[in-house]
């Protein structure tokens, strides 16, 4: 495993250990900084090594997630070892060749790999798995995007400064972020990843590119607004489909409430849906708020929220794994 002690790292290891995952050896893989320090996993420490080609040798699997430089930067080493990255960095993602992978939404993508997967982007992960029941009932013509992205999108240190800063506020000082452009403490600002020449940021510009790779819809038109919020761990999502007949709102949340990975929260008599603590380390994604779009009669909207550690990263990537281990 490459990047253990990261946020996603750490969820990586419970995740393993609570799906009795496969293991006969756990190799933690870190910089030379890292090396030496250690790690529990199964009521045992095991220590971090310093990555090298030669650590590869004889490893099936490599679950990566320590940073883009890092997966590109060993690609080949771990290839050339016969083993499988499943990568979840943006590093490979938009390449051709290399399968972009959400298990309930287009599995038959992983077999097609030539010794890398990429785990998609965090709110990718979450729209695809309510967006695929959906177009494989009626075909999607647009969809309309905005996100509510937790500190956990930007790792460890970002959720721990949101806990610090928010009692500095609370304490009534200012608060001053050093993770983050921005404190998120009691506020929230448009996601910091850098602009595009179309003036849409890259975060955005994520979802609309692996959106239409995963569900093999090239031409989509797609519209995302990115925003980061004062939320830990999970990301939330208003997302507005316009397909090409109308969608009967009742046959929309029967879908979803059938959909694999799928949790229905949509108690309209008791103003009831979705929030990030209903899925904060938990596996499903939830969708609630299912309605008719009262501008457009062949569009419907709804409302998500899912774990962006969890299905949005970790568990992602070791459902991944399991699936081709399972064929």
């Amino acid at each position: 495993m490459l990047g253990a002690s990261g946020a996603v790292g750490q969820e990586l290891l419970q995740l393993l250990e609570q799906r009795a995952f496969p293991v006969s050896e756990l190799r933690l893989l870190a910089s030379s900084r890292s090396a030496g320090t250690t790690q529990s996993w199964k009521g045992q420490q095991l220590t971090v090594q310093e990555v090298s080609a030669e650590a590869f040798q004889g490893v099936d699997l490599v679950l990566a997630s320590a940073g883009g430089s890092v997966s590109k930067q060993w690609r080949e080493a771990i290839i050339a070892a016969g083993a499988l990255m499943v990568d979840n960095s943006s590093a490979f993602r938009m390449e051709e060749g290399v399968p972009l992978v959400v298990p309930e939404v287009n599995p038959d993508a992983a077999f097609g790999h030539q010794g890398v997967i990429a785990n998609p982007n965090c709110t990718t992960i979450l729209l695809t798995l309510a967006l695929a029941p959906l177009a494989a009932r009626v075909p999607m013509c647009r969809v309309v995007v905005s996100t509510y992205q937790s500190a956990s999108g930007a790792g460890a240190r970002a959720m721990e400064e949101l806990r610090d800063l928010s009692q500095v506020v609370l304490d009534g000082g200012t608060p001053e972020s050093a993770v983050l452009p921005h404190s998120l403490a009691f506020n929230l600002f448009l996601h910091n990843s850098p602009l595009q020449a179309n003036s849409y940021c890259e975060e955005e510009m994520k979802m609309v590119n692996e959106t239409r790779k995963i569900m093999e819809l090239p031409d989509l038109r797609f519209s995302a607004t990115c925003v980061r919020v004062p939320v830990l761990r999970a990301h939330s999502e208003a997302v507005n489909v316009e397909f090409e007949q109308p969608f009967p709102v009742d046959e929309a949340r029967s879908l979803l409430a059938a959909a694999p990975g799928v949790e229905l929260i949509d108690r309209p008599d008791d103003n009831r849906f979705p929030m990030p603590t209903d899925v904060t380390v938990r596996d499903p994604i939830a969708v609630g708020r299912i309605r008719q779009d009262i501008s457009e009669p062949n569009a419907l909207e709804f409302w998500l929220c899912g774990d962006q550690i969890r299905k949005g990263a970790a568990l992602n990537a070791i459902q991944i794994a399991e699936l081709l281990i399972s064929s």
